[in-house]
């Protein structure tokens, strides 16, 4: 408790650290440079990590993926360098910097994706759907008949767009970051068309007798 008459206690500074972030990447000079290489360090080890979680999607390793690594942290410091004054505060400044490298981590794994020699957009590999879906190959024939509906139900219910969404994700599976890069789209978009693309084939599939209701 506070004696009377003594000088009133010290308010701890709340004014987040990030502050110090922006102030020494919007200056220059040596505090500059310092906080732009503190930034890449901070940034490259977020997308080395980011980098090994989705590596699964390209079958790389070693050097290719860790240079991967490299290009997005330094393409991401730069994004930020360009937008700090967008920096409001209402997060961490490493929460909002860590949102600029996973992006750039997500799109170079996309485009990464593309330069594999005959990777199709929408080739249509429906005689390897049942293993991609777990159906049971015990039941072959029933799962036929279920995939040619299904095929059905994609030419017939679905948009241009909602169809090669569907076919390249479901038939082909193309990863999302992929198709994200392909498209000129995002994520929460192709979220999105894959929800009504999935609402469209169960109403088609349930109304003629291949789902039940309740499933």
């Amino acid at each position: 408790m506070r004696a009377a008459g003594s000088p009133p206690e010290r308010v701890a500074d709340e004014t987040p650290v990030p502050c110090e972030w922006v102030r020494a990447l919007s200056g220059g000079g040596l505090g500059r440079e310092r906080a732009t290489a503190r930034l890449y360090d901070m940034l490259l080890r977020v997308a080395r990590a980011e980098a090994r979680r989705r590596s699964g999607q390209l079958q790389i390793s070693g050097p290719e993926l860790d240079d991967l690594a490299h290009h997005a942290a330094a393409d991401a410091v730069l994004a930020i360098i360009a937008r700090i004054g967008e920096f409001r505060g209402e997060s961490r400044f490493t929460t909002w910097a860590c949102k600029f490298v996973i992006f750039e981590v997500s799109g170079k794994i996309g485009r990464h994706f593309w330069r594999r020699p005959a990777v199709p957009l929408e080739a249509g590999d429906w005689d390897r759907l049942p293993d991609r879906l777990g159906l049971d190959p015990a039941r072959e024939s029933e799962q036929r008949d279920l995939v040619r509906a299904l095929r059905r139900a994609v030419e017939e219910e679905l948009t241009e767009h909602q169809r090669q969404v569907f076919t390249a994700i479901v038939v082909d599976g193309v990863p999302l970051d992929a198709l994200v890069a392909k498209l000129g789209s995002s994520r929460n978009a192709l979220y999105k068309t894959m929800f009504d693309a999935r609402r469209k084939l169960r109403v088609s599939l349930v109304a003629n007798g291949y789902l039940h209701e309740n499933r």
